[in-house]
């Protein structure tokens, strides 16, 4: 079995949305290189930091909360798809690509993916456009994922497709590196951190290229 772990290391320095999200801090209260039995650290970032889940409260002030989100949502087959395009993500992309009729979890491999070789934020990376929240709610689609820091286009004026999604209780998984994953059927783990009342949190997300038994 191989395990492929999609997520992207957390580090000061890190490419955050716009600059915009605080990134991560290590913080270390004790050092045993200074004398200290053991090394403590207190860790700060931001909700959206890295690799990292959307709940309903992030776009819906009155949504699911992190730790209330179905966990079955997070955990079980999924498909990722490649998009080879330059452009936004439309309904119809998704339709062409042939994604099996049963798939609940979907995630989305595109060129994003070089942009985790720098600390630099490129807001040209590549979304889903308006009209794809419907028809992924539509085609009954539980978890969306992708390979950079928003499912959807830089500085969305309506955030359509997040709350498209979001209004279904879906889980939506940003900042994946599937760079090394290839299209396919694969068995999902999402691990995000329970943090009571938050609108995200940090994720470590793993696929199996066979379901584990």
């Amino acid at each position: 079995m191989e395990i492929y772990d999609v997520t992207v290391r957390l580090r000061e320095g890190m490419a955050t949305y716009a600059g915009e999200e605080p990134g991560p801090v290590l913080d270390f209260h004790s050092l045993m290189s200074e004398g200290e039995s053991a090394n403590v650290s207190a860790l700060s970032l931001g909700s959206h930091t890295g690799t990292h889940v959307d709940s309903p409260h992030h776009f819906l002030d009155n949504g699911v909360t992190v730790e209330q989100m179905p966990v079955e949502y997070m955990v079980g087959p999924c498909y990722v798809m490649e998009y080879a395009g330059d452009g936004h993500i439309s309904a119809a992309d998704l339709e062409a690509a042939g994604i099996p009729g049963a798939t609940r979890r979907l995630l989305v491999k595109t060129k994003n993916g070089r942009f985790w070789d720098d600390d630099a934020f490129h807001p040209e990376f590549i979304g889903l456009d308006d009209d794809a929240g419907p028809w992924l709610v539509g085609r009954g689609i539980v978890l969306v994922g992708i390979d950079y820091m928003s499912i959807e286009r830089f500085h969305s004026p309506t955030h359509a497709v997040h709350k498209a999604l979001l209004e279904t209780g879906a889980v939506i998984l940003e900042g994946l590196d599937l760079r090394r994953v290839a299209p396919g059927e694969y068995f999902l783990v999402c691990a995000p951190l329970p943090v009571a009342g938050a609108d995200g949190a940090p994720a470590r997300v793993f696929l199996f290229d066979e379901a584990p038994g």
